[in-house]
């Protein structure tokens, strides 16, 4: 069995323990740890055990509400540490007023999923979490490595330049991919993998974060013609998306899939950017 079964065990567990906390409290840290948690059960069951039952889909779908009024928050958290960290001269009124803004939006947010998180839901949702545990058929599960491979090989990667794209679609396949690779027993080819897949998802992360805060910056500032401080944005932006590039070219070896391992038919889309497009980057 290529399941580590402590792992399986391990991810409900800390489902709970996230769900918990996030209702006492909407802190970034307590949010990014829900969502991340929320995923890693998400990909358990439907890409390393797709055999679910209607109760485990139910609490996949009752999960998936909250964590999208999470990711709302969670989007304005990186854009405000990204706004915190850049140290430029340029308008810096104007970066103060975006601060503002970018705080208002959360708490409008916050008070969004803090409204979802009411006693009823997190009742039910948490007797599904401890039923699901029970219920889970490892026998029915795959290999995890094979499926977090297979996962990195539905994207197509056309000739030429890399696009913003294509960029999209690695940032959401390698982060489910690194997570079914977690589910694997522990030994050197595993942990190997995963620590690929990390780097990578850390870059394609990164220039997807200045990424957001720039599209944001440009609706409240105007164009690049317009505002200093959105210029600045742009040349941090292209600069990390030179990085995730560098970082993609580097890793070869894990986007590529040793063959076909049956896994969810679930497609992945790209989520472009407004003004997406191909840009050229060295060798």
């Amino acid at each position: 069995m290529s399941i580590a079964p402590e792992r399986r065990q391990l991810v409900f567990q800390k489902m709970d323990r996230a769900l918990l906390q996030l209702s006492s409290g909407q802190q970034a840290e307590r949010v990014h740890r829900f969502r991340i948690t929320n995923r890693r059960l998400q990909t358990l069951l439907e890409q390393v055990i797709p055999d679910r039952d209607h109760h485990q889909k139910k609490l996949l779908k009752m999960l998936d509400r909250i964590r999208k009024r999470a990711g709302k928050v969670r989007d304005l958290d990186v854009q405000l540490a990204a706004l915190r960290s850049l140290k430029v001269p340029q308008e810096p009124r104007r970066k103060t007023l975006l601060m503002h803004r970018l705080i208002e939006l959360r708490v409008k947010h916050e008070r969004k999923l803090r409204k979802i998180l009411n006693k009823e839901t997190l009742h039910e949702i948490r007797k599904r979490l401890k039923r699901a545990s029970h219920d889970v058929k490892l026998e029915s599960g795959g290999d995890a490595l094979a499926a977090a491979r297979t996962m990195l090989a539905q994207v197509v990667r056309p000739a030429g330049p890399v696009t913003e794209d294509l960029l999209h679609q690695y940032r959401i396949v390698v982060k489910r991919a690194r997570y079914a690779a977690e589910f694997a027993p522990k030994s050197a080819e595993s942990a190997q993998f995963i620590a690929q897949l990390k780097r990578l998802q850390d870059a394609i992360g990164n220039w997807h974060d200045w990424l957001t805060l720039t599209n944001t910056a440009a609706k409240r500032l105007g164009d690049v013609n317009q505002s200093p401080l959105v210029a600045a944005l742009h040349n941090v932006t292209r600069s990390r998306f030179r990085q995730a590039v560098a970082a993609l070219s580097a890793s070869p070896s894990i986007l590529t899939s040793p063959g076909p391992v049956a896994v969810s038919s679930e497609k992945v889309s790209a989520k472009s950017s407004p003004k997406a497009k191909r840009i050229e980057t060295a060798a």
